[in-house]
């Protein structure tokens, strides 16, 4: 008896491990599209989009959003850390692969690498920062976080300069760094003056190499 159970023993195990890796991929497939939704309207129409219609936009229910994220504020700012560096990796941006890039080549070079990677974070976050500056005015824990989203761009910001220079910033040079390569600059050139991608990304490396002096 003990014998003719094992092979039954076996099919469910192995059926229960199916099952359970297919609902934790069923799971995360879900939270993506949430994400996904999220990340979209919030950029088109500001902190006022509402749960509901990020939900009817994802394709799931109301409900699926808060048992997923809990609440609102949460989303966006799960959306906001995705949308910084890409994807939900718990690896910061200054540990990234696209940031050693800034140490490589000449000044030139590595004006350039630090211009596309600004570039490219703020496509996917321009319209998410107009949305947390516009959340922070009622919303106390977005307000913390739009405090430290500042603090840690320009952090990166003097961290990607150093890279670039090859040696320590003045604070004068850091800050000015700050100032030009930030969300509301490519805003303003990109989404406002209507330069492109690829002309914004040429006029920050140039700005750059500028700023910093030649090698």
């Amino acid at each position: 008896m003990g014998t003719s159970d094992r092979p039954a023993s076996a099919a469910t195990a192995t059926r229960r491990s199916y099952d359970s890796t297919l609902r934790r991929s069923q799971a995360e497939q879900t939270r993506v599209q949430i994400l996904e939704a999220a990340t979209r309207l919030f950029a088109e129409r500001g902190w006022s989009v509402g749960v509901r219609e990020i939900a009817a936009e994802a394709g799931v229910s109301f409900e699926t959003v808060y048992a997923k994220f809990g609440s609102k504020t949460r989303l966006f700012l799960t959306a906001f850390d995705v949308a910084v560096v890409g994807d939900d990796r718990p690896v910061a941006l200054a540990q990234r692969p696209e940031f050693a890039a800034l140490s490589a080549g000449d000044r030139r070079e590595r004006a350039a690498a630090g211009a596309a990677l600004a570039a490219d974070i703020y496509a996917r976050t321009a319209g998410l920062y107009r949305a947390l500056r516009e959340g922070a005015s009622f919303d106390p824990e977005l307000a913390s976080r739009l405090v430290e989203a500042y603090r840690r761009q320009r952090s990166d910001v003097r961290a990607a300069g150093e890279a670039v220079a090859g040696r320590t910033l003045a604070a004068d040079e850091a800050e000015g760094l700050w100032a030009v390569i930030s969300t509301e600059v490519y805003d303003l050139l990109v989404n406002n003056a209507g330069w492109t991608h690829i002309r914004y990304r040429n006029w920050i490396a140039d700005a750059t190499v500028r700023l910093l002096g030649p090698d």
